[in-house]
C-alpha cells in the first residue's frame, strides 16, 4: 500500500506515534528535555535532508532507531536558542514519500 503526502505536515502527523514512542524511550533514558519536535527536526535536517523516495516504513524505523546522544547533541548544538518547533519549511521540502 503506497501513501502520499501532500505535505510534510501531514507526514509529521502520520508518524507523530512513533515520535512519541522514541520521546518516551528518551526520557526512560533521562533526556527528559527532548520532545518529538527535535527528533523530527534531527531526522529532517540530518538522514532525510535530501531523501526521494523514502518508505513510510523506513521513515519510522528511522525514528525508532535514530541514536539518541545524536539528537541531544543536535539540540544542545543547533536549536538550543531557538523556539521549538516542527521543521516544515528548513531545506527538509525535498523529502519525497512513496
Amino acid at each position: 500500500m503506497d501513501y502520499e503526502f501532500s505535505s510534510l505536515e501531514e507526514l509529521y502527523k502520520r508518524v507523530s506515534p512513533a515520535l512519541h514512542a522514541k520521546e518516551v524511550e528518551m526520557h526512560r533514558l533521562g533526556y527528559f528535555y527532548i520532545k518529538d519536535i527535535d527528533i523530527w527536526n534531527y531526522l529532517t535536517r540530518k538522514k532525510w535532508k535530501n531523501g526521494k523516495d523514502l518508505m513510510l516504513s523506513d521513515i519510522v524505523s528511522d525514528i525508532m532507531h535514530a541514536d539518541c546522544r545524536e539528537i541531544d547533541a543536535h539540540l544542545k548544538g543547533k536549536d538550543s536558542r531557538k523556539r521549538r518547533l516542527q521543521d516544515f519549511d528548513d531545506g527538509s521540502k525535498n523529502i519525497e514519500v512513496r
